[in-house]
């Protein structure tokens, strides 16, 4: 292992943090450039301008569009993982007050990790690119949605073991339940709206009544009221 003097070693940092932000900024920029353009359409020039380093220095830390597009994919993949799995800490872990933690659940996901512009970037790279390019996904496809549905599923085993839901599949409940808090929202993301505080709450109260009316233990519709639009 090489020695370095304290000399070298201050020469050194400021280069590394150096290539990390220039890295960062290449990231950032190439993200909204694939998103705007999709992959067909992107350019290494634009991408370069937008970033403000020369095209060579992309180049040089990614070699070819394709290998970049696969780090943008995994930067804003861990992003996305790393905010539902500390969305998922705060499931509720009783059923006190079943209804309206779920609720609130909901509402922090559909937020944080939805409608926040991960959420936007990922969907619509998938949704046009996910056919042409599929194995530009495969690593989204194994540590994205597996991952939070298995864990999400676990967190619904609890509660199902403690008698506040009645479920027989676990993934399936989970998948069910966050199909369920976006499905009020899908249309106008679809069209790229941000949904509204209002909006997003009442898509989480619709959602996790018709949960309950699946899933919840001795709980009848009538005692469940409907949401208006």
């Amino acid at each position: 292992m090489k020695n370095f003097a304290p000399s070298e070693k201050k020469l050194d940092e400021p280069t590394q943090r150096g290539q990390f932000k220039k890295r960062a900024s290449i990231l950032e920029a190439a993200a909204d450039v694939f998103c705007r353009q999709g992959f067909a359409g992107a350019s290494i020039d634009e991408i370069a301008a937008e970033a403000n380093v020369s095209r060579q220095t992309i180049y040089n830390h990614y070699c070819e569009k394709e290998t970049l597009f696969i780090a943008v994919v995994d930067d804003v993949l861990k992003r996305a993982n790393s905010m539902i799995f500390s969305m998922l800490a705060t499931f509720p872990i009783n059923a006190d007050n079943l209804e309206e933690d779920l609720v609130a659940f909901a509402i922090r996901i559909n937020k944080n990790c939805i409608c926040n512009q991960d959420g936007k970037f990922l969907r619509r790279l998938v949704q046009n690119e996910g056919e042409r390019y599929p194995h530009l996904f495969e690593t989204w496809r194994q540590q994205g949605p597996g991952r939070i549905v298995s864990a999400l599923g676990a967190l619904f085993a609890r509660l199902s073991a403690s008698g506040a839901l009645t479920i027989e599949d676990f993934d399936v409940a989970a998948r069910q339940f966050l199909a369920l808090a976006n499905a009020d929202l899908q249309v106008m993301m679809l069209f790229g709206q941000t949904p509204s505080d209002e909006q997003i709450e009442s898509a989480a109260r619709n959602a996790v009544r018709t949960f309950l009316r699946a899933y919840g233990a001795g709980v009848s519709a009538g005692r469940l009221a409907p949401v208006s639009g």
